[in-house]
């Protein structure tokens, strides 16, 4: 486990050792997406709970899906007829107080941005309901994420817990499609499932201040925009002050306090802990 005082130790000892300027460049555009992943899945987790309430006959809800413009986030419902309306929404701020946010139940149409999350996302629902691709497991459910960037439309599947005390990282797919709402692709980020618990019987007797997982060559070498997604859901109850990703050729350190993230290569991370070894040696010698 790595201490949150040596983080500021390994970031120069990084920096002085190898390339890990260039790394960082690299994986900004993948915390980018990680936390617009995170706004989406704030939204829905507080817009559902809001939203639910003002509904009387709940049989009209056709479903939700959440998305992002600048620093509001938005839920929104709509309704099951063959073509559905929006019938609710809940906005939140960058801080998603549910103090604050904001209810509006009327009954509009999609704008033409809410119609393709709509339509890429019905498209993702029935590939998972179809494809053996798509697992699924006790205790979890499979929640969709649909954003669009630019001319890039994707839908994220992360799988979440459906009980306290345990992080659910991997079981997770990216499903990409065309400006036409067709699908492209479809892959599987992890190729496993891998249950991380904090609370209960499960947890060893020390406090984990920090987890980790590692990455097979399929993942890829940086930590994925799931991975950072999950880990800014969870963190505060987990309370962990960093989260490790190992891959073949990187070292990922994910600050949970800070929702930051340092790459460093493996032969960089040998180094530093060489060098920290012999500095343990010294002071025992003294």
């Amino acid at each position: 486990m790595i201490k949150r005082s040596l983080l500021a130790l390994l970031l120069f000892q990084a920096i002085m050792v190898s390339g890990q300027e260039d790394l960082m460049e690299l994986a900004k555009p993948i915390v980018a997406e990680g936390k617009l992943l995170y706004k989406s899945e704030m939204a829905s987790w507080h817009g559902t709970d809001l939203l639910i309430k003002e509904f009387k006959d709940r049989s009209v809800i056709g479903g939700y899906f959440s998305y992002t413009v600048g620093d509001t986030s938005r839920c929104i419902f709509f309704s099951k007829d063959a073509d559905p309306k929006v019938i609710g929404v809940a906005a939140f701020d960058y801080a998603f107080d549910m103090n604050t946010a904001r209810i509006d139940l009327t009954n509009r149409d999609f704008t033409s941005s809410e119609r393709s999350l709509y339509n890429i996302r019905k498209l993702a629902l029935e590939e998972i309901n179809s494809d053996t691709l798509f697992k699924t497991y006790e205790n979890t459910n499979l929640n969709l994420i649909p954003i669009i960037s630019g001319d890039t439309k994707k839908v994220y599947v992360l799988t979440g817990p459906t009980v306290s005390g345990v992080v659910v990282i991997g079981n997770d797919y990216l499903l990409t499609f065309d400006g036409d709402d067709k699908l492209v692709s479809k892959r599987k980020l992890h190729n496993d499932i891998l249950p991380i618990y904090y609370n209960g019987v499960e947890t060893i007797v020390k406090k984990l201040v920090s987890s980790m997982h590692t990455h097979l060559p399929e993942t890829g070498d940086f930590i994925t925009a799931t991975d950072i997604c999950t880990l800014m859901l969870y963190q505060k109850y987990a309370k962990w002050e960093t989260h490790h990703v190992v891959s073949a050729k990187y070292f990922n350190i994910w600050n949970c306090e800070k929702n930051e993230l340092l790459v460093m290569t493996m032969d960089a991370m040998k180094k530093i802990t060489e060098n920290q070894d012999v500095q343990r040696r010294r002071r025992k010698r003294k």
